[in-house]
């Protein structure tokens, strides 16, 4: 699992990202919210290619990656480098659960699970809202 350590964050300048994001994007990028299941423009994607952070532009997720944990949200087993997610510890909304955030803007993507498939046994379980992909 990638680490909490800190590592030098990006210049992010708020006023642009709302300017650029939509209003959902915003919210569950800068402000920690969720997309509801099944809703997300990337959860059924089966293209191949790779998932950035919205926010940055940072490489986050290979599609070699990607699998389909039926719950509704685009879900991968491992992150495109140890470097490129940070873990938190979120305790809201009553439970103890592992955030995931980008690791050059601190842009929040989603959580982690212990649920997942071979070789990492990990489910990242990440807002399409987060993302943006490319081809190829």
């Amino acid at each position: 699992m990638p680490s909490s350590e800190s590592t030098p964050l990006q210049s992010v300048d708020e006023a642009d990202l709302r300017a650029r994001l939509t209003p959902e994007q915003y919210r569950v990028a800068r402000e920690g919210g969720t997309e509801r299941a099944f809703t997300g423009a990337y959860w059924n994607n089966k293209a191949t290619g790779m998932y950035h952070c919205v926010c940055c532009g940072s490489e986050l997720f290979s599609s070699a990656t990607k699998f389909d944990s039926g719950t509704g949200w685009p879900s991968f087993w491992q992150g495109v480098s140890d470097g490129a997610i940070t873990t938190h510890s979120d305790r809201t909304h009553g439970m103890e659960r592992t955030e995931i955030r980008c690791a050059s803007c601190d842009a929040h993507l989603g959580h982690v699970f212990n649920d997942g498939p071979a070789p990492s046994g990990q489910r990242y379980c990440v807002n399409s809202a987060s993302l943006r992909f490319s081809e190829g």
